[in-house]
């Protein structure tokens, strides 16, 4: 569980980065939204049905669970609070303002930086408790793959 609480806080921190360097803002319940997305993300790999699926079908996968967070904490947040964090109303095929198709497919195109993050989270994270705290067994044989294969793999279907 702390290991789970850890990746969604980097994840959390890390997507509030990146929204406040390209939208030029964000806003804090965006740590909990965004760290979400990164867990739920993240436990696709997680499964062996899906951890050796191509990248392109876990991109999939990641977008729709993506546009389920972001609708349902949109729903809650921009609609019953008021907090007005987001708003698609002007987008073509918006539902309630709150997801749309073109940042769907923004979704589904960034989701291989998505997954590899959390990989690379997870793994350093098992690495530093091992290293740290002298836990019983050693990280994953596997190192972190590089951010260049992810998207190579994405690119070609695998």
């Amino acid at each position: 569980m702390k290991r789970v609480l850890t990746i969604w806080a980097v994840l959390g921190a890390a997507y509030v980065t990146l929204e406040t360097m390209f939208r030029g803002y964000s806003h804090p319940a965006m740590l909990i939204v965004g760290g979400l997305c990164g867990v739920l993300v993240g436990a696709i790999n997680q499964f062996p049905r899906f951890y050796r699926a191509p990248v392109i079908v876990q991109a999939v996968i990641g977008a729709l669970i993506v546009l389920a967070v972001e609708f349902v904490s949109g729903c809650v947040l921009n609609l019953w609070l008021g907090l007005d964090i987001w708003d698609y109303s002007n987008q073509p095929g918006n539902v309630l303002g709150q997801i749309c198709p073109a940042f769907g497919l923004l979704w589904f195109l960034i989701m291989p930086l998505a997954i590899w993050a959390e990989d690379t989270a997870r793994w350093l994270i098992w690495a530093y408790e091992c290293a740290v705290y002298g836990q019983s067994g050693e990280p994953p044989d596997i190192k972190p793959y590089s951010l260049k294969s992810v998207y190579g793999d994405f690119l070609r279907g695998r």
